[in-house]
């Protein structure tokens, strides 16, 4: 009876140890394909995997939209600087 329960269980092991990574393999293939194809893009596998990014969308001839402007740097002058600060220690031996 022992013998016959170990006997299955390690052809169901064996089996699963086979099986699952194939599986597991088109799954995961499947899935990622149909992702693609939601957001778009097609997956090619010969194509190059960094390819040129597209032009930008320029907007209408003669509009110019500044977001961020900015602040003015004031020039640092020579006599500003004073040195660094002293800092007193004693030499360990």
């Amino acid at each position: 009876m022992i013998i016959k329960t170990l006997l299955i269980f390690f052809l169901v092991a064996t089996l699963l140890r086979m099986v699952l990574p194939l599986l597991m393999r088109w799954l995961l293939t499947t899935f990622v394909r149909k992702q693609m194809e939601r957001g778009g893009v097609r997956f090619d596998p010969r194509a190059a995997p960094f390819g040129a990014p597209p032009p930008p969308n320029p907007g209408p001839e003669g509009k110019v939209r500044v977001d961020y402007v900015p602040p003015a740097a004031k020039p640092r002058r020579a006599e500003e600087f004073r040195g660094g600060d002293y800092v007193d220690f004693e030499e360990v031996k």
